[in-house]
C-alpha cells in the first residue's frame, strides 16, 4: 500500500505545539491557521510522516489520522464516547468479526466505526435523523464507502422495542437503558452481551436494578480513568492533568431459561 498522500484522503497537521488539525485533502485547496496556510498540494504526493511549511515558515508533521484522531477531530453533534472508552469497549462487549450488533443512541458515528473496524455487522438506532446521517458520513469518510455494506441506521426509538433477533451484542448510549433490557431479553441469544455507556451513578443503579430483575447475569460495571505522563529527561511525572471521569461502562451476559 503507498503511503503517499492522495486527493481526497484525510491528513493530520501537527504542529510545534503538539495542536492537531484534520484536513480534507484536495487540488488547490489550503489550511489556514494563525501562522499563515498551507498548500494541500505540498501534502499530496508526499510520504506519510513528512513535514511542510506554512507561507510563514512554520513547519507542521503531515500523518494519516488514527481512529483516536478522527474520532476527536470528525464532525459532530452529539458528544462523542472518548477514545480511552472504546477500546475497552470492545473488550469488555467482546467485539468479534461478523458479530450481530444493535448500537443505540448512534450520535455522531464515532463508537459505529470502532465496532465497524473490528469486523461487526452494525444496525444502529437512533431517533434523530440528522444525527443518523452524520455518522453514516463519518463513518464513509474514515473507513470508506465499502464499511457501509456493514452498516445500517434506522430512525427509530429503542425504548419502544428491538425488532431483531439473534443478536450477539447490544451496545448503549442512551439516557435510559434500563427501558430497554426488556427488549434486549428477547433480541439477544443465550450468552449474548449488553452493554451499556452512561456518565451518571444514578443511571448505573437504574441499570442493575434492572439487569437484576432480569435474565442477564454476570453484570460488573467499571470507570476507565486515563493518566498521561511528563517524561523530559531525568523530570519524570504524571501530567498535571488527567482524563478522569467520562461515563460508566456495565455489562452484563444473557442466560436462558
Amino acid at each position: 500500500m503507498s503511503r503517499q498522500f492522495r486527493a481526497g484522503d484525510r491528513a493530520l497537521l501537527i504542529d510545534q505545539k503538539k495542536r492537531r488539525y484534520l484536513v480534507n485533502l484536495r487540488p488547490g485547496g489550503q489550511f489556514h491557521s494563525h501562522a499563515g496556510y498551507v498548500e494541500h498540494d505540498q501534502i499530496i504526493g508526499a510520504e506519510e510522516g513528512a513535514t511542510v511549511r506554512s507561507t510563514k515558515g512554520s513547519p507542521y508533521l503531515a500523518v494519516r489520522p488514527t481512529l483516536a484522531d478522527f474520532v476527536l477531530k470528525m464532525p459532530r453533534g452529539a458528544q462523542v464516547i472518548y477514545p480511552k472508552d472504546l477500546g475497552p469497549i470492545l473488550m469488555l462487549a467482546d467485539i468479534f468479526p461478523g458479530a450481530r450488533v444493535l448500537e443505540s443512541g448512534v450520535g455522531s458515528g464515532a463508537l459505529s466505526m470502532t465496532l465497524l473496524r473490528a469486523g461487526a455487522e452494525v444496525t444502529g438506532y437512533e431517533i434523530r435523523d440528522d444525527f443518523a446521517t452524520r455518522a453514516r458520513n463519518n463513518v464513509a469518510a474514515f473507513l470508506g464507502e465499502e464499511a457501509l455494506a456493514r452498516y445500517r441506521i434506522e430512525v427509530r426509538d429503542c425504548y419502544e422495542g428491538i425488532d431483531l433477533r439473534d443478536l450477539d451484542r447490544i451496545v448503549l448510549d442512551l439516557p435510559e437503558p434500563w427501558q430497554v433490557v426488556k427488549h434486549a431479553e428477547l433480541a439477544l441469544h443465550p450468552g449474548g452481551v449488553l452493554l451499556a455507556y452512561t456518565p451518571s451513578v444514578v443511571q448505573v443503579m437504574q441499570l442493575r436494578e434492572a439487569l437484576d430483575a432480569s435474565r442477564f447475569d454476570l453484570a460488573e460495571t467499571v470507570e476507565v480513568l486515563s493518566r498521561s505522563w511528563h517524561v523530559e529527561g531525568q523530570a519524570v511525572r504524571p501530567d498535571h492533568r488527567m482524563v478522569a471521569h467520562t461515563g460508566f461502562l456495565t455489562h452484563a451476559r444473557l442466560l436462558g431459561g
